[in-house]
């Protein structure tokens, strides 16, 4: 769509229905609608249709769905031959919903080169609300007791939709995410959704999709039962007591 329409959202109605995301904006590219709330209810429908919340703190709340859609397919995770040695090393711990708080707080610090965050207040309560429901996790990397690294995202069915990842030391926000598609292709995720491209995920294999196709993947996705939560690996990772957190 090329058109300046933006359809707006009732705030009072979460369980009402989005535009359909092919009406989505060209320029800004994916913008489909604005207003509503941050309700579990809306943010499951809006996830359920390849739709996220993406908006600066004191703004009014803007949905979005691009074409195309960055997502990594979770057997096909790009793993450099360093990258591979750091992983190999152990000298870390991996977690999968142990600190759900604290990954989203990292993710929504302020960055080098970035004095602002669009994870404010607002949208760190609506996820913390969907993660005590079970719609919303974290994989967290430890070191000496230290959070080091991590990311989050919402899960429906057997979809993954990654929101934010940290490093505070090299490589860790790869090493949360090697070890978490590993997980999700385990237990038959198709695709981890990444959202918008960029250099680091292109570098680490994520791939364009087709909104059309994007959708189609998600609608079959979805539907199948869900991983019940809190999430824990069963496959074999790092895991030494002596690197998590207390």
């Amino acid at each position: 769509m090329s058109g300046l329409r933006v359809y707006w959202l009732d705030p009072n109605t979460p369980n009402g229905a989005f535009p359909d995301p092919s009406l989505a904006l060209d320029e800004p590219n994916g913008l489909l609608a604005m207003g509503g709330d941050l309700s579990p209810q809306r943010l499951r429908r809006a996830y359920a249709h390849g739709i996220f919340p993406w908006y600066n703190p004191d703004e009014s709340i803007l949905w979005w769905c691009p074409e195309p859609r960055t997502v990594f397919v979770t057997d096909s995770v790009h793993v450099s031959r360093r990258l591979k040695r750091t992983i190999a090393k152990t000298d870390y711990a991996v977690t999968l919903d142990e600190d759900f708080n604290s990954v989203i707080g990292a993710c929504a610090g302020v960055r080098k080169g970035n004095p602002g965050t669009w994870l404010g207040p607002e949208m760190r309560a609506a996820y913390a609300k969907l993660h005590a429901l079970g719609d919303a996790h974290s994989i967290e990397v430890w070191r000496h007791g230290d959070l080091i690294g991590g990311l989050y995202g919402v899960a429906l069915g057997r979809m993954f939709f990654g929101e934010s990842m940290f490093s505070r030391e090299r490589d860790a926000s790869k090493i949360a995410l090697v070890w978490l598609t590993r997980q999700l292709h385990a237990w038959g995720f198709p695709i981890l959704d990444g959202q918008v491209g960029s250099d680091h995920l292109y570098r680490m294999g994520a791939v364009d999709l087709p909104r059309s196709k994007f959708l189609k993947i998600v609608n079959e996705a979805a539907q199948r039962p869900s991983i019940r939560a809190p999430w824990q690996f069963d496959i074999a990772v790092p895991a030494s007591r002596e690197h998590i957190g207390a």
